[in-house]
């Protein structure tokens, strides 16, 4: 082993990293080879070895040797080729390294280096190698620059555009075209050319030639000339190539030239304005003195300014700034008084526009107004600069369609009609350079200005005004137009046809597209050329070399390791390897190099004898060189090499020609015997060849080498490189005998192969312009071998040449006849390349030329032009085009060439419209089979011009059609025939022509299944009034039989109805299609069940749509006999199915079919479509007997198919309700038939339908309504007047189904009818309306001004009938029916006047009263009853004074209540008081109610400001009127939900925060009402689908202001015990809508966040709104709520921390924290002596407990007190000790007060109390330690009190605090305290102070046997307690309640016993005085006898026990009540 082999071995062992920088060379090279092989094995382009290597490379490429260097480089190679994206990371370092060191190098080496330059962008790392590239062209030897920009090339010519950035390019070669090399100038002006392949030329041009040399420029100018190709991607990216495998090619013998390249090879049209950098203009306009200038007096001056400023913004693209000032300025100076000025101002806008773009789209708006306003300028220049302004801005997208329609609209209404018209211009501009997008979204807006402006008075307008809607039709087609073109007269319509030019021009759009994709096709010749990969930028040049190489991405291909395979691991699908593209052109070689590579294949001295110059050596050579090829087995690797040696040795200069003739021999085997014969080889011989085939002695060896040529690589390669050589080689022998031989090649291999084009080219420039005779003779023989393949077409192409060779070439075509499709190639072509087949023409091979270029726009134009004369020239130019073109054209660019053609076969000159035909005959047979895709249905307005009344006119329309049919087939023009066929408008000379035009072209055909269309029109001509047609039509009928069939004609006998049927079954017949037996009346019969496909092509028959012009066809019948033996047949099929429901809603989706109907109040009939669906329902849903009838054109089944309805009504109540909408779709088809007989059976059963769905409560939907309603309507005006009676009582019948509400916008719709009668019969329906059902269209009465309109017009009836409708208005409404006229004219307030005048004379006969009276009586009765509509309905009772409603009927049960018979008499739309507004509220729709808050809110403002009795009147209407607010919040929200306005919402909110402003309405609202107001508001506060409604974030604000609105001021006890109630979980059912995203849980959650938060603004201000509570309510709800959810559930929740229970708990201790222990006097209501105790009392001791520890209460009793029964032990000493304490904490909490300046008067007052209750107590003992200051303050205080309570004056605001304890034992320096009542409040001597309750505590004990106490009496009298002790004995013995104790009774028993013994002391005085209001009802005192006496008053007071308050003992007495009746159950 050698050392450098050991050394080797030794290093293999080391690191990747030290090998690759080993000292030694040969070290690294092996490792850069063994890295390459790691590499390369790599399959997954994640391998963790990828990362590690990547950062070898940066000095591995810079390696100084050049054979590691270049080892180096393919290792890197094969890493980019396993890596993917992820290696970019360090393309830097290595791109870099490569440009330093490898850019210099060898050949190979530089190559290597550009290979992976464009692996490196493969991997997207285009910006580091573009980078690289910048530093590489500034490097200063130039043999480095040219590879850099070479690279580039191919980088920029393989990935395209896209991936290369041109901007980056286009910076850097300006720098380059000054470079000294003239390798590198040449360079870059190929780098330039591509880019302009890319990106076009101009923006090329506009970007760089400024910046280069004239020399330059010049010559660029003339190589832009030769760049034609538009070029397309060959290379991908590699996560590109990830995502779409290389798709396979399937190799095509006849593939197609490069018109099919698919839109995707489109390139990209880049924006010149993108590649430009932008240029800050703002900075040198400061500086230029512009702001001075634009100042100036001097018009001069001001134009230099300006003019500064339109030069600096002429740059391509500016930088965006804040251009504000500079457009005011500029916009004054538009107006500028000097028009050079204006001028120059408008060009500035228009630079500014362009350089900004969308940056200047605000200040474009800005200016638009003024530029538009200058239009009516009539200086050419300044219009001028106007219009290039106006276009600008918008080609620059500043403005756009959607934001000027305000702006075009005020300029169309501009008086100056200058104004008006070149507005209308510049729209038409603007629509048709947007894209068919853009329009769609904006046509509605602008096709009525454009409708408008089509009644102007200015000719010009009108020409502007039908240009834009021909623009718009062009665009989006004629669909738009469609209803506005309805309202114009013939001649508009007419004209506005004439410029569209087109029917139907949605076409015209789509043909642009065309045009675009094709105009940049090339010639084939070039299409190949583009294929192939150019290495070298300079080879762009014409002058220079092209070298041709496959490109890197082939070479990757052909390794066999694609990406996808890779990453597989070779077990992903196969994808087969493209075709590599084969190079063409020879590299140089020398001969040195040749015999090297040539090797042991030939022997060394047959190559030396070759070079011998004698030549009997050189003729032994090549034998033997014969011989030795002969032997080889296996040519193909040796082919290129042995061919490159025998051009070399003994070369084409060869003098012998035994040699010669050898030498093509060997040539000749080689290209025959090898498998793949390359082109370059080809390419290698064919000069000398040629040459060969002059000299006659190696003309047979040379011919046959060209033939053995091309069955090796196709014969059209060979003829191309031919044309070359034969057209310069100075032998005219060469140029004549090739042409021969082209002539047998032709006979040998056919045409397939050639492009004729190019072939014919040659053979008119060259051959037949030869001076040569030979020449001139092998080009006509060569012409006459292509017309055997061709046919005489080719005869076309010849047309310009000389006379004489005419002749001679007519001669030679006759030698050859046309063979077509018998004349077979002879010979094969091996090879099976889609290149090899080069196909230009068609199927007949002949060439086409593309036209697109030659249809111009001037042209198409033309063809529009207003001047007959410039039409007719337009069409010669087309004709001119096609002569040009040899007739032979592709379809590219045609199709808006058909469309403006189409245009003009309505032209109203008859001599264009055949000059048109004739040209569009010429078309079709130009472009050959594509015609009928490209058209765009041509052939349908050719066909209408058979319907001229001119027979020259028809003839001409006949031969376009026979160009057309030798185009296409007649299979393609089948369906427009049918269509013509049963076109009314054709005629009957029409109609004739065309059948017999059909007969001759069936006659020549033998078998034509298509023709079995044309049977149904037909037999339809076969009953024609015209003899003429309907001979024609037989003819034809006889034709299609026989060449369909007669099986097939009888298949399709089903589509044929009537009396055609009839024929067309005796023509059958008398052909023997049908069997003696065989029954006619089954084909009628399938006729009548198949589905009737009539109506798509007209409506003859379909659904009996007979129009009085078809009335003869209807009129011949089938024989009686046959139609009796039909309904024979038609009943057994009955029979047979009679088992089946009649009606099937299996499938049934009523929702879906109502979805798409779209309510219009309007009547229009169906269309086609929609009638075709319901035959497809009908069919669907109904039995066949039933649907055979219905969808019948007899009218006869129709009638029955009504009676089997009507005989089953009762059975199928359901099934109709379901498919209703079909059933009323179905009966307006009827009423627009008109047919008597139908109709009345209609109108019969209708009623019964109706009746139906009345008694089962069905309400017709918005969809049916809008269905039947309006058809129903409009056709109430019938002329018959039976007709009319019953659809006037069917209409009145509609309105107990549907309401009259929603009935009468259909029934005004009708007002506005064409018809007299109909207005009349709508008119009196009105007038039923309003005498029936005025309270439910009171929200309507403004439109009565509609019926008033009628009283204007001419018809008598019509204006009676109005005003009679409105005399019965006056009726109901009196005077105020003239608020709703609207504004009437003098006569006609006249004419009202004394009509009104007579019916108040009527009135007054029929004792009736006076107009208005009864409404105002009736309002006074439901003042009275305000109930008694409620009670009527149940539902509606609930729904208007219950507080919560179930929201699963609300939908239901609201459509009920919009139809509550109101009371008749209301007379206004609006009500005029308060009751009715109350009604019209509860039961009103939510729009109708609206007009009753508008009421109730004037009259709340006005009793609020007079504050008098109206008020107070208000006061006691105040819950009503909140119930039924509250009930209408949902209402009017689920209204508005459904898309309506949500104004009854705002009006809802409103009149609620009126009420709730002011408390005392707020406080006279109830406790149930206000817990629905309050549900409703919150649920509507968290409903998701509020913010979305219209002003949904002001609906939001209002309801959470109206909820603080309630909060302050309604009843607070009342809110307090709502909120706490609404802390438990809500009904599901009471929200809104059901939960969608997410659960009920979360719902209730929120829902109970949000009672928190109320709670907690109601117990912030407790302290302060204390004594405004009722304390007893509050704990009663605290005790249920904590009750429900039990001591388990409690603890549950304090460990999860529920809000709900934290609040309550919350509320508790505030209550605690305020009273101390006075609470315990406030459970009155609380079952506290129930076993287990409530849990309310734990919490309480628990609070009082916490708060006497914080030192902020004393406890009444022991810490820890449980047990709170009435009556203790008899031990009296606690009861005094806890009296004392209590008294003492009473005190000191009222000193306190005193003591704080905001409490003082409070404390005062509850002082003065205690002084008045207990006089024994001495006051200022307790202020022993007080100064003396306080103690006189507080004397002061307390006489002023007595002053005030003697004078009546108690402070309102402040209620009586709560006494000391009912029992004191007094200290033996104290007397007992005084029961003296001093609460002036409850005095009955003040009835108007308001009863305040006093609480007190509860006794602890007393001795009933005490021997010291007299009884203080209450006041009671002694018949209550004589009534309580009866009710104390009796309820001894009964039996209690489950739940109550005997200790709970005889605790009260004991308390009300306390009671009777303190009745004797009451003082007379108190009797009559009334109980204070519990719980909302106030108790008085029974009557007492006289005989019942009282205990005196002057008593002495001995016990303990104080007397308690009203409401204690009320409270008692409820208790003891509940007890008994076990009610505390149900807590």
């Amino acid at each position: 082993m050698s050392e450098d082999e050991k050394l080797l071995k030794e290093a293999k062992k080391l690191p990747w990293e030290d090998r690759l920088t080993h000292k030694n060379w040969k070290v690294r090279n092996d490792a850069n080879i063994d890295l390459a092989a790691v590499c390369d094995s790599i399959t997954d382009p994640k391998d963790p070895r990828l990362r590690e290597f990547g950062h070898f490379f940066k000095k591995s490429v810079a390696d100084s040797n050049a054979p590691v260097q270049e080892k180096a480089l393919d290792a890197l190679i094969a890493f980019l080729k396993a890596a993917d994206s992820d290696a970019g990371r360090f393309a830097k370092e290595v791109c870099d390294s490569i440009v330093a060191k490898c850019l210099t190098g060898r050949p190979k080496t530089v190559e290597k280096a550009q290979m992976s330059f464009l692996l490196w962008v493969e991997l997207e790392a285009v910006d580091s190698f573009l980078d690289a590239m910048e530093k590489a062209i500034k490097n200063k030897v130039a043999k480095a620059v040219v590879p850099a920009i070479d690279v580039m090339f191919q980088a920029l010519s393989e990935f395209g555009s896209k991936v290369i950035p041109p901007k980056r390019l286009l910076k850097m070669l300006p720098e380059l075209f000054d470079h000294q090399d003239q390798n590198v100038r040449a360079s870059s002006k190929g780098l330039t050319l591509e880019l302009c392949r890319w990106i076009g030329k101009e923006p090329v041009k506009s970007i760089l030639f400024e910046k280069m040399r004239d020399t330059m420029k010049k010559e660029l100018e003339a190589e832009l000339t030769n760049v034609s190709a538009t070029a397309k991607p060959t290379r991908k990216i590699r996560s590109e190539q990830d995502k779409e495998p290389e798709p396979e090619v399937v190799s095509q013998s006849g593939a197609s030239g490069p018109v099919e390249e698919s839109t995707a090879d489109v390139p990209q049209e880049i924006d010149e304005y993108e590649l430009v950098d932008p240029v800050d203009i703002l900075t040198p306009l400061e500086k230029s003195g512009f702001w001075e200038g634009v100042k100036a007096t001097k018009w001069s001056e001001r134009k230099e300014a300006v003019a500064e400023l339109t030069k600096l913004a002429s740059t391509k693209k500016i930088s965006p700034g804040d251009f504000t000032e500079v457009c005011r300025t500029l916009k004054k100076l538009i107006t500028d008084v000097n028009i050079a000025v204006a001028v120059e101002a408008i060009q500035a806008l228009g630079n500014l526009a362009k350089g900004l773009r969308n940056h200047f789209s605000n200040n474009s708006r800005f200016l638009l107004p003024i530029l538009l306003e200058k239009l009516k300028e009539k200086k050419p220049a300044l219009s001028e600069a106007l219009t290039q302004t106006l276009q600008a801005m918008y080609q620059s997208g500043c403005l756009n369609l959607a934001d000027i329609v305000e702006d075009v609209k005020t300029a169309v209404k501009n008086k100056v009609p200058l104004v008006r018209s070149s507005t209308l211009n510049w729209v038409t501009f603007c629509i048709e350079t947007s894209n068919k997008a853009a329009i769609l979204k904006v046509h509605k807006e602008y096709v009525p200005i454009f409708m408008e402006s089509l009644n102007d008075g200015t000719p010009e307008v009108r020409d502007a005004a039908f240009s834009a809607l021909a623009a718009i039709a062009k665009m989006v087609g004629m669909r738009p137009l469609e209803r506005s073109l309805e309202k114009l007269d013939d001649v508009r319509k007419k004209k506005l046809s004439e410029m569209i030019g087109t029917g139907d021009s949605s076409a015209v759009p789509g043909s642009v597209v065309v045009a675009q994709s094709s105009g940049g096709s090339l010639p084939s010749a070039q299409a190949s050329d583009g294929s192939l990969v150019r290495k070298s930028a300079a080879s762009m040049l014409s002058g220079k070399k092209t070298t041709m190489a496959a490109p890197v991405a082939v070479k990757k291909a052909a390794s066999g390791k694609s990406v996808a395979n890779k990453k597989g691991d070779g077990k992903g699908p196969k994808v087969s390897k493209p075709s590599e593209v084969e190079v063409v052109e020879p590299e140089e070689m020398s001969l040195e190099e040749i015999e090297s590579r040539l090797g042991s294949l030939i022997q060394a001295d047959t190559v030396t004898q070759l070079k011998s110059a004698v030549w009997k050596e050189r003729l032994e050579a090549i034998m033997s060189f014969k011989e030795q090829v002969e032997a080889i087995t296996d040519l193909d690797s040796s082919v290129e090499i042995l061919i490159r040696l025998l051009c070399a040795v003994p070369g084409w200069n060869e003098k012998n020609v035994q040699v010669q003739q050898q030498m093509i021999d060997i040539i000749t085997h080689i290209s025959s015997t090898a498998s793949k014969f390359p082109k370059k080889c080809v390419v290698l011989c064919l000069l000398g060849i040629s040459e060969r085939v002059a000299d006659i002695k190696t003309r047979a060896q040379a011919m046959k080498c060209l033939t053995t040529f091309c069955e090796a690589v196709a014969p059209g390669f060979i003829f191309e490189r031919l044309y070359k050589i034969m057209k310069e080689h100075k032998n005219p022998k060469v140029l004549s005998e090739g042409l021969l031989w082209m002539v047998s090649a032709i006979d040998d291999f056919g045409i397939s192969y050639i492009n004729l084009k190019e072939l014919i080219d040659f053979c008119k420039d060259i051959g037949l312009q030869s001076s040569a005779a030979a020449t001139r003779n092998a080009t006509i023989k060569l012409i006459g071998v292509l017309h055997k393949f061709v046919g005489p077409d080719i005869k076309g192409f010849l047309s310009d040449v000389k006379p004489a060779l005419v002749s001679a070439l007519d001669a030679e075509c006759e030698k050859n006849p046309f063979e077509g499709g018998a004349a077979a190639p002879k010979k094969t072509v091996k090879v099976n390349d889609s290149a090899a087949s080069l196909v230009a023409g068609g199927m007949d091979g002949l060439p086409r030329e593309d036209i697109s270029e030659k249809v111009t726009p001037t042209l198409l134009k033309s063809l529009e032009s207003a001047d007959w004369k410039i039409r007719l020239e337009a069409i010669e130019s087309v004709n001119k085009i096609l002569e040009e073109a040899n007739k032979r054209i592709k379809p590219n660019g045609t199709g808006e060439l058909l469309g403006a053609l189409r245009g003009r076969l309505h032209d109203s000159n008859k001599n264009l419209i055949m000059a048109t035909l004739s040209t569009v005959g010429a078309l079709a047979s130009a472009m050959g089979q594509p015609i009928e895709k490209t058209s765009k249905g041509i052939l349908s307005d050719v066909l209408k011009c058979l319907g001229d009344n001119k027979k020259n006119m028809r003839e001409c329309t006949l031969c376009t059609l026979d160009s057309w049919l030798a185009a296409t087939h007649l299979d393609k023009m089948v369906p427009y025939i049918t269509t013509a066929l049963v076109d009314a408008k054709l005629g009957a000379e029409g109609r004739k022509d065309l059948f017999d035009w059909l007969s001759r072209q069936l006659v020549a055909m033998s078998d034509f299944p298509d023709a079995v269309h044309l049977l149904k029109p037909c037999a339809a001509a076969m009953t024609d009034k015209s003899a003429d047609v309907r001979k024609a039509a037989e003819t034809c009928f006889n034709e299609i039989l026989r060449v369909c069939g007669q099986e097939t004609i009888v298949k399709n006998l089903k589509d044929i109805q009537g009396s055609a049927l009839a024929i067309v079954v005796e023509r059958l017949k008398s052909h023997g299609a049908f069997q003696e037996n065989f029954d006619s009346g089954r084909a009628i019969s399938t006729g009548i069940t198949s589905k009737s496909n009539t109506s798509k092509i007209g409506k003859p028959t379909g659904y009996g749509a007979q129009r009085p012009g078809n009335r003869a066809a209807a009129s011949r019948n089938v024989p009686t006999a046959k139609g009796s033996r039909q309904d024979s047949i038609m009943s057994v099929q009955d029979i047979n199915i009679q088992s089946q429901a009649l009606i099937n809603v299996k499938d049934s989706n009523k929702e879906d079919r109502e979805r798409i109907v779209v309510r219009k109040f309007k009547f229009e009939e169906l269309r086609l479509e929609q009638i075709q669906d319901l035959e497809n329902d009908i069919m669907k849903y109904f039995r066949e007997d039933l649907h055979r009838r219905l969808l019948s054109a007899d009218f006869k089944k129709q009638v029955d198919g009504i009676e089997m309805l009507q005989k089953a009504l009762p059975s199928i109540r359901r099934e109709l309700i379901e498919v209703l909408d079909i059933l009323l779709k179905w009966f307006v088809l009827r009423f627009c038939e008109n047919n008597t007989s139908c109709l009345l059976k209609v109108l019969e059963f209708l009623p019964e339908l109706l009746d139906m769905l009345r008694n089962e409560g069905y309400t017709m939907t918005e969809a049916e309504a809008s269905i039947f309603i309006p058809c129903l309507v409009e056709k109430s005006g019938h002329n018959i007047e039976k007709l009319r009676e019953k659809m006037r009582e069917l209409m009145k019948q509609i309105i107990h189904t549907y309401s009259a509400a929603r009935t009468f916008p259909y029934v005004l719709e009708g007002l506005r009818s064409r018809s007299n009668r109909t207005r009349i019969e709508c008119a009196e329906l009105v007038g039923f309306l309003l005498d029936n059902y005025i309270a439910e269209i009171s929200g309507q009465l403004k439109s009565l001004q509609f019926v008033a309109s009628l009283t204007a017009e001419r018809d008598g009836d019509t204006r009676k009938a109005a005003l009679n409708a409105l005399a019965t208005g006056y009726k109901i409404l009196g005077d105020d029916i003239w608020r709703y006229v609207g504004k009437v004219t003098e006569a006609q307030r006249s004419m009202l006047d004394d009509r009104f005048k007579w019916k108040a004379r009527e009135m007054e006969k029929r004792k009736e009263g006076r107009p208005g009276e009864a409404r105002a009586a009736l309002r006074r009765s439901v003042r009275d009853n305000v109930t008694d509509p409620a009670e009527q309905s149940g539902e509606v009772s609930r729904l208007v004074t219950g507080p919560i409603f179930n929201r699963e009927n609300y939908g239901h049960v609201e459509v009920h209540t919009d139809r509550v018979p109101l009371p008749q008499a209301y007379s206004s739309m609006g009500p005029t008081d308060w009751n009715e507004a109350l009604d019209i509220i509860a039961f009103g729709s939510p729009e109708q109610s609206v007009e009753g808050m508008k009421v109730v809110c004037h009259e709340l403002n006005q009793a609020t400001e007079s504050e008098g009795s109206a008020l107070d009147d208000i006061v006691k209407d105040a819950d009503r009127l909140v119930s039924c607010l509250a009930n209408k919040v949902a209402k009017t929200f689920d209204f508005s939900l459904t898309g309506a306005s949500s104004r009854s919402c705002k009006y809802v909110l409103n009149t609620l925060m009126q009420i709730f402003q002011n408390k005392r309405l707020a406080h006279a609202v109830k406790e149930s009402t206000l817990d629905s107001l309050i549900t409703e508001l919150l649920l509507w506060l968290l409903d998701e689908r509020v913010p979305q409604m219209d002003d949904g974030s002001q609906l939001l604000r209002a309801l959470n202001v109206l909820m603080l609105k309630i909060l302050d001021n309604a009843d607070r006890t009342s809110s307090f015990v709502v909120l706490i109630n609404l802390l438990r979980p809500l009904d599901p059912s009471r929200w809104p809508a059901p939960a969608i995203n997410e659960s009920q849980a979360t719902r209730n959650q929120k829902f109970s966040d949000l009672v928190v938060k109320c709670l907690i603004k109601l117990t912030k201000v407790l302290q302060s709104t204390i004594y405004d509570i009722d304390l007893d309510r509050i704990l009663q709800s605290i005790h249920i709520y904590l009750q429900e959810l039990g001591m388990d559930e409690i603890r549950r929740r304090a460990g999860a921390d529920d809000k709900p229970l934290r609040m309550v708990k919350t509320v508790l201790h505030e209550l605690v924290k305020l009273r101390g222990t006075a609470i315990k006097g406030h459970l009155s209501m609380v079952p506290i002596d129930m076993q287990p105790q409530p849990i309310i009392l734990a919490y309480i001791d628990l609070n009082l407990q916490t708060l006497a520890a914080a030192r902020m209460l004393t406890p009444t009793g022991p810490v820890g007190q449980t047990h709170w029964s009435d009556s203790t032990a008899n031990n009296s000493a606690p009861a005094t000790h806890s009296a004392d304490a209590q008294l003492k904490q009473e005190l000191a909490a009222i000193f306190k007060k005193i003591g704080d300046k905001q409490t003082c008067s409070i404390g005062l007052y509850e002082l003065y109390r205690i002084t008045q209750l207990y006089p024994q107590v001495d006051i200022f003992a307790q202020l022993q330690n007080a100064s003396d200051a306080f103690r006189t303050y507080i004397r002061d205080g307390l006489a002023q009190m007595e002053r005030n309570a003697a004078a009546g004056k108690t402070p309102t605001s402040v209620p009586l605090s709560t006494p000391p304890p009912v029992a004191l034992n007094l200290s033996p320096r104290q007397g007992p305290l005084s029961p003296v009542n001093t609460n002036q409040l409850n005095d009955s001597r003040n009835p108007s102070a308001r009863a305040e309750p006093t609480s007190f505590s509860l006794p602890p004990s007393y001795s009933d046997d005490d021997k010291h106490g007299n009884a203080i009496a209450p006041r009671l009298t002694s018949y209550e307690q004589t009534a309580l002790q009866q009710s104390l004995e009796d309820s001894r013995n009964d039996r209690l309640p489950s739940g109550v104790t005997n200790g709970a009774l005889d605790a009260i028993r004991e308390r009300m016993k306390s009671i009777q013994l303190a009745a004797a002391t009451v003082g007379t005085d108190n009797r009559n005085r009334p109980l204070v209001q519990v719980n909302g009802n106030v108790i008085n005192n029974p009557p007492v006898s006289e005989g019942q006496g009282t205990t005196s008053s002057n008593n002495t007071v001995q016990s303990g026990i104080l007397p308690m308050d009203e409401k204690a003992l009320s409270g008692l007495q409820a208790r003891m009540e509940r007890l008994k009746s076990g009610s505390f159950d149900s807590l």
